[in-house]
């Protein structure tokens, strides 16, 4: 007998609150480019926009703790072999696609390209949630190592290569960083949180199980971030290229 699999259906709500962190992307990396390319003089590094980028990042992390939880439930209830490959692979390729724009951006800006940023952080967090799956508390008690550790680790200085944990050269400089301590923490945060909401990755939030209407749009942002990540930055430049012509220094 033919055994036909059917897919499981998305949780509309998770794609909602990540197509709405991808609008936030969005409106902020315009607002940075805008800066960057000296074209207005505005304050991104304190103040409202960077409390702002700070939100911004936590919601697209903390999500993928919770959607880790899920997926755990629905493919398999053990971490044997065959199911920790898959998270490796999965957060390999998303780490392979951050060393990708580590190099994109040492080639094209050379200054301040992405030595650790949102994607290289994504792709190890997936790596290494497995060790956590089924254990909220262990989640959380290391959640909190992690999150102190971010603060510990603040103002130390050492060699690149620990950049991932959030040492770094005094003279460090880059476009975007996010290194493991503490934002493995907001991984691990949701991870845990999602045992609670999602238990065997099973909603308990009392909500339809159709979006409304009128948030289609909204997540199908959501359901695409990843490739809306990866492109979103180059059509900004390039309208932003379009508009003031003379601004974009690394264009011919």
């Amino acid at each position: 007998m033919t055994h036909i699999r059917v897919p499981l259906p998305r949780y509309w709500e998770i794609d909602l609150f990540r197509g709405i962190a991808v609008l936030m992307m969005i409106l902020f990396h315009t607002v940075f480019d805008i800066s960057f390319f000296s074209i207005l003089p505005i304050n991104i590094s304190s103040g409202f926009w960077r409390y702002f980028a700070i939100l911004t990042a936590f919601i697209f992390i903390f999500l993928v703790g919770i959607s880790l939880n899920i997926s755990h439930h629905r493919s398999s209830p053990q971490i044997d072999g065959s199911h920790y490959t898959k998270y490796l692979i999965r957060g390999g390729k998303i780490l392979g696609l951050g060393f990708a724009i580590t190099i994109v951006t040492y080639l094209v800006i050379r200054e301040g390209f992405i030595v650790f940023g949102v994607l290289h952080c994504i792709g190890a967090s997936i790596i290494l949630a497995p060790f956590f799956f089924g254990k909220p508390r262990i989640g959380l008690l290391a959640a909190f190592v992690v999150l102190t550790g971010g603060i510990l680790v603040t103002g130390i200085t050492g060699p690149l290569w620990l950049a991932w944990t959030g040492i770094h050269p005094a003279s460090f400089y880059t476009l975007d960083y996010f290194p493991l301590l503490p934002w493995l923490g907001v991984v691990l945060l949701g991870l845990t949180t999602g045992t609670y909401l999602y238990p065997k990755g099973i909603r308990q939030l009392p909500l339809p199980d159709r979006p409304p209407t009128s948030t289609g749009p909204v997540c199908w942002m959501g359901r695409h971030s990843l490739e809306i990540y990866l492109v979103h930055q180059p059509l900004i430049i390039l309208v932003l290229a379009l508009v003031f012509p003379d601004t974009i220094w690394f264009l011919p």
